[in-house]
């Protein structure tokens, strides 16, 4: 069973950075797609960024293009999102998610991730 832990938020003020890490167990991820997705109050979860263990290949969010990093460390079996010049906007709780890697080429959709962290919020102030 899939395990997915998140840590690293917190409150910043805008402009600010944040990196936020998803420890993951249960599986050998190598075969495994991480999401991370975000939701605001009153506002539906958003994909965010997402990386293929296997290749590292990396996907992200229009929004967040430029801004956000997501790696992955395959010793600690942990994926980090590096979030830099923080914005109010980005005001959310974080989740991590896993997902088996199939080949698809939708995973910026929630219903590809089969495993979901409990969320760590982040609050940037203006």
């Amino acid at each position: 069973q899939v395990q997915l832990v998140e840590s690293g938020g917190g409150l910043v003020q805008a402009g600010g950075s944040l990196r936020l890490s998803c420890a993951a167990s249960g599986r050998t991820f190598s075969r495994y797609v991480m999401g991370w997705f975000r939701q605001a109050p009153g506002k539906e979860r958003e994909f965010v960024a997402a990386i293929r263990w296997s290749d590292g290949n990396t996907y992200y969010a229009d929004s967040v293009k430029g801004r956000f990093t997501i790696s992955r460390d395959s010793a600690k079996n942990t994926v980090y999102l590096q979030i830099n010049m923080l914005k109010p906007e980005d005001t959310a709780v974080y989740y991590c998610a896993a997902a088996a890697d199939r080949g698809y080429s939708d995973y910026d959709r929630n219903y590809r991730y089969g495993a979901w962290g409990q969320g760590t919020q982040v609050t940037v102030s203006s």
